[in-house]
């Protein structure tokens, strides 16, 4: 296991006078040899060395040093107990790639190798087996084994993500407290809405064409008529959500557009607080607002700096409605039958008002759900 690695070719015979020194001084009475200076070092590892100048050194150091190696040569299933073996065995047998991303370096392809392998060889069913993962040597799943069993829990930085996109602030507690609620977007010549409840039902889902919206000269008298028609129809609701568009002031070409959704988001604004004012006076207010661009990002939406459609989104939330057991919003068979053709590739931007409606109130519930965890 040791071996003696020679550094120095010769030494030069010390003298019998005091004061004269070598590398290695021995004592002034004895009879010990001369010895040539050595190091030792470890054929395992390759990384102690000792310095020996007298033949009891040896045996000391070997004694001394050659405990961490045999410790490495342990099997790993040694290093654990059973309780621990099956926690770390149950979670990389069960654990997707995405559930993996916890555990400190089984992020990116560590995690995939771990399926591949139990994929193809069956679970794991000794630690020791998990070195033959590509890219897992002992090191590195002792690591995996460490981190499966101290798992660190992260805190979550929500608060600041949700300001972000929630205008005005409101109490989290209000909002946890909010049966239902109504999102509504604006569009060119349209108003959509979708009234959805806690329990991730869609209660109505519908639209409204604003024929007076962009249309000719701006009349204020028009816009509020077109708007007025939208609320007769609004359900009930604990808050309403207005989308915040994210256009560009700088963008010029897009300020008439701008404009017409600023017009009518103040107007919205301004009606729907009226009317569900409530006797309270310290109640928060009811109408808020949610950015566009946090929606998109939430649906992975987001192309660069560009938002795009919902459809593909809307048509795969509304198929889960109808094939799982637990989808993750729920529609009636009055609604899939109405839409189930509605939100078509060839369809030119079809529906789309309708879609951003309810991916926003679906997008409103789920970051509140995650906020409050």
């Amino acid at each position: 296991m040791w071996v003696a690695r020679r550094l120095l070719s010769s030494v030069t015979q010390r003298s019998k006078y005091a004061g004269q020194s070598g590398l290695f001084p021995r004592p002034q009475h004895g009879c010990l040899p001369e010895l040539e200076p050595r190091y030792l070092q470890c054929t395992c590892c390759w990384r102690s060395r000792v310095p020996v100048a007298r033949f009891e050194t040896l045996n000391a150091s070997i004694s001394l040093t050659s405990a961490p190696c045999k410790e490495d040569n342990r099997s790993l299933d040694d290093c654990y107990t059973s309780e621990q073996r099956d926690s770390i065995l149950q979670l990389l047998n069960t654990a997707s790639p995405l559930e993996m991303t916890d555990v400190k370096l089984l992020r990116g392809r560590k995690s995939v190798n771990i399926v591949e392998y139990r994929t193809k060889n069956g679970p794991f069913k000794t630690l020791e087996s998990v070195v033959n993962v590509p890219l897992l040597k002992h090191k590195s799943a002792v690591t995996v084994f460490n981190s499966i069993l101290n798992p660190v829990k992260k805190e979550k930085k929500v608060r600041i993500q949700w300001a972000k996109f929630i205008r005005p602030e409101v109490d989290r507690s209000w909002l946890e407290e909010a049966n239902t609620i109504v999102s509504l977007v604006c569009g060119t010549n349209k108003i959509a809405w979708a009234h959805v409840d806690r329990g991730m039902t869609v209660l109505e889902w519908q639209e409204l064409v604003c024929p007076n919206f962009l249309r000719g000269t701006y009349m204020a008298s028009a816009y509020l008529s077109d708007v007025s028609a939208v609320l007769t129809l609004l359900p009930s609701a604990d808050f309403y959500i207005i989308e915040k568009s994210s256009m560009s002031v700088q963008n010029t070409a897009l300020f008439p557009v701008m404009a017409h959704m600023r017009t009518v988001e103040a107007m919205l604004f301004a009606l729907l607080e009226r009317r569900n004012l409530p006797p309270e006076s310290n109640f928060p207010p009811r109408v808020l607002n949610m950015m566009r661009m946090a929606v998109g990002r939430h649906f992975e939406l987001v192309v660069g700096e560009s938002r795009t459609s919902g459809a593909q989104a809307v048509r795969q939330l509304m198929a889960q409605s109808v094939t799982q057991k637990l989808p993750r919003i729920n529609f009636s068979p009055e609604l899939l039958v109405k839409y189930r053709n509605y939100f078509q590739m060839g369809s030119r931007r079809e529906g789309e008002e309708l879609c951003d409606a309810l991916l926003q109130a679906l997008a409103f519930y789920e970051l509140l759900s995650k906020s409050s965890s």
